[in-house]
């Protein structure tokens, strides 16, 4: 396995080109045989989630329960790709035209070659593997880069799977990621916030390495009239503070029909009045991040929001504990800005096109979630969002056959599911003459009666009704 915390040029250079040499035998391997080398690593990482669990608890503080959770979660996703991954990607016959009907032809998907994976600490398990497992499925050697806050758990996974060539593990802080970027891989699968989303695609394009981009979200939730209040409590509160909110498909805002404002926020605060820090919930991982937790609740405040539970208060030191916010402004940075802390915003609306308007005018559109009995499938398809969950919170991301990936601010780009495995393939046509035409197209000994013959054919295939 190779570090590179001290010479970072040098042990990721290392760690591509052990990359690079094993590719070929790697792709070689097939479908079936890399299933059987995923579904070991699998077992692998079943078989030490006790361990693995501890590990991400004592770098980035989530509860154990939640970790395990987690390491659950990634599994599901990991045997989907295993599994799925010569049905969605193996070679297909296509129909060819009737200029082309003399012609067989193929679709085949084949592996970029090596793909560099840059991980987030929030979910260091989850997260990464959704790349990881579909670039290894496809084909793909990766080298992957965790957060330089959870770097012990990319080195146990790294360690699990057992070949550090065909999955390489380098560690470091920024400046890994950027040589990662600039080292020659074929591709980039991000995964982090906005901001650094752009960094990464600057460093990428001097070499116009293609990327796929999960980044930040300012996801929200919307409560209909008719809703079920007492389930649209419970996943706001769920969505909001679980991992002390710092997952990019957090529930930050929510919209509420104002017939039933009241009953739900009364519903969500006695909710949240149950959820303690360093308890349910763990620290703010990145100390620069409770800056911008403190920030956006003050800012709500000074601009004629209300706090209906915590506040300024609630920050101490690491921990946060839950806050709900009222009457804050649209253009606050508590509804604008990614928060990535235990906070909600709750605002009442007159009906569901002014929270369908609301939820919009975001840059960001990851995800979101709509509480409606009998209008919620026609409310979430005006939503624009990469993802929409109805009458359950982010249920979309924990299902293995779907596409998870955002719009806007939120990135490009899929992980999980089919879309998620043709995300590290190229797709590749071919074509082989079964027969000579009997009518030379694309010849100059093409004479004349076979452009009558196109003529008459644009006609009787395109021209008539």
């Amino acid at each position: 396995m190779t570090v590179v915390d001290h010479d970072v040029t040098t042990g990721v250079t290392a760690a591509v080109q052990a990359a690079r040499a094993a590719a070929p035998g790697w792709a070689e391997l097939g479908f079936t045989g890399r299933s059987r080398r995923l579904r070991a690593w699998r077992r692998a990482i079943a078989r030490g989630a006790t361990e693995l669990a501890g590990l991400i608890h004592r770098e980035m503080g989530k509860p154990l329960p939640d970790a395990m959770l987690e390491i659950a979660m990634a599994l599901e996703h990991l045997a989907w790709a295993e599994r799925n991954a010569e049905a969605v990607l193996g070679p297909r016959t296509v129909r060819p035209g009737a200029l082309t009907a003399n012609h067989k032809c193929v679709v085949e998907y084949r592996p970029y070659g090596v793909v560099g994976v840059i991980g987030p600490w929030n979910y260091p398990v989850f997260t990464p593997l959704g790349s990881i497992a579909a670039a290894l499925a496809a084909g793909n050697t990766v080298v992957f880069k965790p957060s330089e806050y959870t770097p012990e758990v990319g080195r146990w996974l790294g360690e699990a799977f057992g070949d550090a060539s065909v999955l390489g593990v380098v560690t470091g802080d920024g400046r890994t990621g950027a040589a990662l970027c600039r080292s020659g891989v074929d591709k980039i699968g991000f995964t982090g916030s906005t901001a650094t989303g752009r960094r990464v695609m600057a460093a990428c394009a001097e070499s116009v390495t293609p990327v796929l981009m999960e980044c930040g979200g300012k996801d929200a939730l919307l409560v209909d009239a008719d809703a079920d209040l007492d389930a649209a409590a419970d996943a706001a509160v769920w969505g909001g503070m679980s991992n002390a909110g710092q997952t990019c498909l957090a529930v930050e805002r929510v919209y509420v029909h104002r017939d039933v404002h009241d009953a739900f926020l009364e519903k969500v605060v006695a909710l949240a009045r149950g959820v303690r820090a360093g308890e349910h919930i763990g620290p703010v991982t990145m100390p620069g991040q409770v800056e911008v937790i403190d920030s956006h609740i003050r800012d709500a405040l000074d601009r004629g929001g209300r706090a209906v539970l915590g506040g300024p208060d609630a920050v101490r030191g690491r921990f946060v504990e839950p806050t709900i916010l009222t009457g804050v402004p649209e253009d606050s940075a508590a509804v604008t800005e990614e928060t990535f802390g235990p906070t909600l915003t709750v605002t009442a609306v007159a009906d569901m096109d002014e929270a369908v308007e609301l939820t919009n005018r975001s840059r960001y559109g990851l995800g979101a979630t709509v509480f409606s009995r009998r209008n919620g499938e026609a409310i979430a398809r005006r939503i624009r969002s990469g993802a929409v969950s109805v009458n359950a919170f982010v249920a979309h991301a924990t299902v293995p056959a779907l596409p998870l990936g955002g719009t806007g601010a939120s990135g490009f780009g899929r992980v999980h599911g089919a879309d998620g495995l043709r995300e590290f393939a190229y797709p590749r046509a071919t074509t082989a003459q079964r027969f000579p035409s009997p009518v030379p197209l694309t010849s100059f000994r093409r004479p004349p009666w076979a452009d009558t013959l196109v003529r008459v054919l644009i006609a009787v295939r395109h021209g008539w009704r």
